[in-house]
């Protein structure tokens, strides 16, 4: 494998949450680097966050580790014990099936960057702490339900 080029990778914009959580995201892009190497063990990504940004809305993982590393501003990690400033170079870790919902936050008037790398479980569950939703992603396919295991139909 050679170097990844960068301005070859697609940048990925949008969210694949449903509306009105999809619209939260304005502002939140991404490379799939792990993906653009052919990586198929874990995922590998350069999130890009906005003045303003969010990366997500607050989950954990019950089956994936998560690794995060900002790489370029600054951003504010959201956990349930509160709110740490995070600069290039600062990194964190989220073991699988702890629930402490996490995200980030651009609060500053530049762009910021992270790398991600995340395990690729064949089956995931993500619970987000703040709504009543729960995304289970299995052979590819997502699937949402409220947090009792019923079907998702909007927010309640």
């Amino acid at each position: 494998m050679t170097k990844l080029d960068l301005s070859k990778v697609p940048l990925k914009t949008g969210s694949i949450y449903p509306s009105p959580y999809a619209e939260m995201m304005a502002g939140r892009s991404s490379l799939r680097l792990g993906d653009a190497g052919g990586l198929t063990q874990f995922g590998v990504n350069m999130v890009i966050l906005q003045p303003g940004a969010l990366s997500s809305l607050r989950h954990w993982h019950m089956a994936e580790d998560e690794f995060v590393m900002v790489t370029q501003g600054e951003c504010v990690l959201v956990q349930d014990a509160g709110e740490t400033v995070m600069q290039a170079g600062d990194c964190v870790a989220f073991p699988a099936n702890v629930p402490d919902g996490h995200h980030f936050i651009n609060r500053s008037g530049a762009e910021a960057r992270f790398l991600v790398v995340g395990s690729k479980a064949k089956r995931e569950v993500a619970t987000y702490s703040d709504v009543d939703l729960v995304l289970t992603v299995e052979a590819g396919q997502a699937t949402y339900t409220y947090k009792d295991g019923t079907k998702w139909e909007g927010p309640r």
